[in-house]
């Protein structure tokens, strides 16, 4: 792990689903409707927010083989008719993001582009960033870095260790290393093998948390 930078950000780079927003309920019944499709089992909201950590496009064809754009089409159908009912701030998040509102902003998640767009806007939060980059909008998803590299285009800076990426698991530390940015853990990451496994950069105990922080280097 490397040691801390503990100067004031440039950029802040977010992830979404158990960063910014739980909207595990929505995916999950998505999910389920694909596997009842294919005569799977079903998951619960607490095993798809377990197991659930690359895009669409890595990880269906590893569930579901061959047939795994059906089972896409499948899901995509059922998480547009309730997913943004399910949509719900983590708790802190919305006083994060405005204690960040001293730096440019962005979304960058495996969540597939269009679905994750809608959620922000949903949410009212649009206004808030300069990019939001989902699944399917770089040429590869994270743990590749060309998502973040996108969202800090778009936003006009390049990558470097003054740029925070901020999520809950070890796959968006790897995202952000591969990045070359900092790699900054928001929570616990019990339900990814805990903070040793994510070895972030920096780590803050959750949103609430974060929230001083950036009011305090502001």
């Amino acid at each position: 792990m490397t040691a801390p930078n503990l100067h004031s950000p440039t950029v802040l780079l977010w992830d979404w689903d158990n960063t910014l927003v739980d909207a595990w309920a929505g995916v999950a019944a998505a999910l389920n409707a694909a596997f009842a499709a294919f005569g799977l089992p079903q998951w619960t909201a607490a095993e798809v927010r377990a197991r659930v950590r690359t895009s669409l496009r890595d990880s269906f064809p590893v569930v579901f083989g061959a047939d795994w754009p059906h089972a896409r089409d499948i899901f995509y159908a059922a998480l547009a008719e309730q997913h943004l009912s399910h949509v719900t701030p983590m708790p802190g998040a919305q006083d994060a993001l405005f204690a960040g509102r001293n730096w440019p902003q962005a979304v960058v998640s495996n969540k597939t582009g269009r679905f994750l767009r809608d959620e922000v806007a949903h949410l009212g939060w649009a206004p808030m960033f300069g990019a939001v980059v989902g699944a399917g909008d770089a040429e590869a998803d994270k743990p590749d870095p060309a998502p973040i590299r996108l969202a800090l285009a778009q936003l006009g800076h390049s990558p470097s260790r003054t740029v925070w990426y901020l999520g809950d698991t070890a796959l968006d530390m790897q995202a952000a290393r591969a990045a070359g940015v900092m790699a900054v853990l928001v929570g616990d990451a019990a339900h990814d093998g805990g903070v040793a496994r994510a070895a972030p950069d920096l780590h803050i105990a959750d949103a609430v948390a974060l929230a001083d922080r950036l009011r305090a280097l502001a």
